[in-house]
């Protein structure tokens, strides 16, 4: 199949190729008698405009990327989600890249965004290796926002939830409950939300005298979440509540104590993280922390387009949003 040329267009509506490219790109600068005859060869050919060669010659994209940690989990779905009405609008397209929580992975999707030109980065980075690279997309004016990650020393526009407040409501939440031994599940520890998290836990059970089990799981995902249940259940003394840095941390951590017979919550309660959709709709609903999931992506692409906007002049904004616990049956019972 032949494909049509701005050439071609420009021959069958008897007007130049400057003009087709006046109706592709300022349709207001064109006469409409003129405009009708040039769209109507656009149908007629079946043209598609070469957007990648505008794009090289412009030296920008219309991208704006967001790495995530794990596309699978529903948390980064709806972070997405809250970004893209606001790219939709400004007449751009969302690309989405899964980091996997590898670094070296991640320091390779940013290489290849850097020799794109995105219009703007918006992600969540693997932990701080990624400083060095990040600085280098802002060098080549390729604005870069934090997502669910404080920006610490980093000169980037970040949005966040205060995760050390997110880890004390759900050790309050346990040891109110009774529990005087707690399992705090999550890993790696690199990942600042999952230390941030832990910290928050370890700062209640001190207070409370409780006594505060962490195990490092595999990954933030279900099957993270049951081997480390697997660890737990093997002390002499499993603890009798855990919080997760994760809601499918959590799942999988449900999983893994209802193989080996263990009731939640009679015999062990659960907390997570997040407050995804599958947190309510468990077979035991899961208690969680909850974030504002789509309003961290909206926010992230508001302070994207500012700093697009405002270039040379722009002031870098750190947002922080406060978590919420909400209480389900899988902590629904006092010792």
């Amino acid at each position: 199949m032949t494909t049509s040329s701005m050439k071609d267009v420009a021959r069958a509506a008897g007007v130049s190729v400057g003009t087709v490219s006046n109706v592709l790109n300022r349709p207001e600068a064109v006469a409409e008698e003129t405009k009708r005859r040039v769209q109507a060869a656009i149908a007629k050919l079946g043209y598609v405009r070469n957007d990648s060669a505008r794009q090289l010659r412009a030296g920008r994209s219309r991208n704006v990327a967001i790495v995530v940690l794990d596309v699978a989990n529903p948390f980064f779905t709806d972070v997405v989600r809250g970004a893209e009405p606001l790219v939709d609008s400004a007449g751009g397209v969302v690309t989405v890249c899964d980091s996997g929580e590898d670094v070296r992975r991640e320091q390779r999707q940013l290489e290849i965004l850097e020799e794109q030109r995105v219009l703007g980065l918006l992600i969540t980075p693997v932990d701080d290796s990624s400083t060095e690279r990040l600085e280098r997309l802002t060098d080549h004016d390729i604005p870069v926002v934090l997502v669910d990650r404080g920006a610490g020393l980093h000169p980037h526009c970040s949005v966040a939830v205060d995760d050390v407040h997110g880890g004390r409501l759900a050790a309050r939440h346990l040891v109110e409950r009774g529990h005087t031994s707690i399992a705090y599940i999550g890993g790696p520890l690199s990942i600042s939300q999952v230390s941030d998290r832990l910290a928050g836990c370890r700062e209640v059970c001190e207070e409370a005298g409780a006594r505060l089990e962490a195990f490092t799981s595999v990954s933030l995902n279900v099957a993270g979440g049951r081997q480390a249940v697997e660890q737990m259940l093997r002390l002499p003394s499993p603890p009798t509540a855990v919080f997760c840095a994760n809601d499918l941390v959590a799942l999988g951590a449900l999983q893994g104590l209802t193989m080996h017979g263990v009731k939640v919550p009679e015999e062990c309660a659960i907390v997570g993280y997040d407050d995804i959709d599958f947190a309510a709709a468990a077979a035991v609903p899961l208690s969680s922390v909850r974030q504002p999931r789509a309003q961290l992506g909206r926010t992230a692409a508001q302070l994207l387009f500012e700093e697009i906007a405002e270039g040379k002049g722009h002031t870098h904004r750190n947002v922080v949003f406060q978590p919420e616990l909400v209480a389900r049956a899988s902590t629904d019972v006092e010792l």
